[in-house]
């Protein structure tokens, strides 16, 4: 009549909140975000544009916005999103060639991506105030 269904004791998938997140996997995700975070960058790029094309008084309220902290978080954070998304391409660049599927590569390779994403994004910042001389 058929296979009789059995219990299985075997564990369920594990909880979000025991579960270890790999590097890897949250370089991936990280990937995805980024690039929704560039592409949501785009919109104050474009009003940098409309403003530049609107006058001076359009521009002058763009600036006052870009000066403000949050202005400034958010180009920090496009900086980041930025120079974390062209690593993670060149990482994915390198894999396209064959190389660094190893486990301990991968894992290796996610950690220089995210601590050069943010190194390069402390150099440019600090390169920027301090060719402003806001320091």
């Amino acid at each position: 009549m058929g296979i009789p269904m059995t219990v299985s004791n075997r564990p369920l998938s594990p909880h979000l909140q025991i579960y270890r997140w790999p590097v890897s996997m949250m370089a991936s995700m990280l990937h995805r975000a980024s690039g929704m975070a560039l592409a949501a960058g785009m919109l104050l790029l474009l009003w940098w544009i409309a403003a530049l094309a609107s006058g001076p008084a359009a521009f002058l309220t763009l600036q006052h916005f870009i000066g403000s902290f949050i202005g400034r978080l958010l180009l920090f954070g496009w900086t980041w999103s930025l120079f974390f998304h062209l690593l993670n391409g060149l990482r994915h660049l390198v894999w396209d060639t064959g190389i660094g599927y190893e486990v301990k590569s991968v894992q290796r390779f996610a950690w220089i991506v995210l601590a050069g994403s943010v190194a390069l994004t402390l150099v440019v910042w600090t390169a920027g105030y301090a060719m402003l001389g806001a320091w």
